[in-house]
This record gives structure tokens, C-alpha cells and sequence, in this order.
């Protein structure tokens, strides 16, 4: 089945007597190493690849003037 990704999951299980709260916070922080989120927001709408290039080298144009910024400070 060419053209279907695989679907990741994050998955945490519970430990012994641990607070939903702390398990909760670990999730997040699973979520967020794995670049679940990111790869959700990715593939919400379609780039035309010049499209995409030019978002690309307006980031990075972003961070070069960030760069600069930080190392004037």
C-alpha cells in the first residue's frame, strides 16, 4: 500500500502508584520528543514543492537574523 505513513502512537503505562498527573506530564513530554505534534500540523495541508522550498528559506533567513541578533547582544 504505497502512499499510507505509519501512524505512531505514544504510549506511557502507568507505575505503581503514580499520579495520574505525573503520568500525564510524561506523556506530554513523550509526545513532544517524538514530534507527534509536528508531523499532525506537517501533514494537515498540502505544500506544492516550491511552496515548501520557499517556506523553508524564509525560516531559515529567520533564524540567520536571530542568529545575528543574539550574537550582537
Amino acid at each position: 500500500m504505497a502512499g499510507l505513513g505509519v501512524m505512531r502512537v505514544a504510549e506511557i503505562r502507568l507505575q505503581e502508584g503514580e499520579s495520574l498527573e505525573n503520568a500525564l506530564r510524561r506523556f506530554k513530554r513523550k509526545v513532544q520528543t517524538e514530534d507527534i505534534i509536528k508531523e499532525v500540523k506537517r501533514h494537515s495541508y498540502y505544500l506544492k514543492p516550491g511552496e515548501r522550498r520557499r517556506v523553508k528559506q524564509a525560516l531559515a533567513q529567520k533564524r540567520a537574523r536571530k542568529k545575528i541578533r543574539k550574537e550582537r547582544d
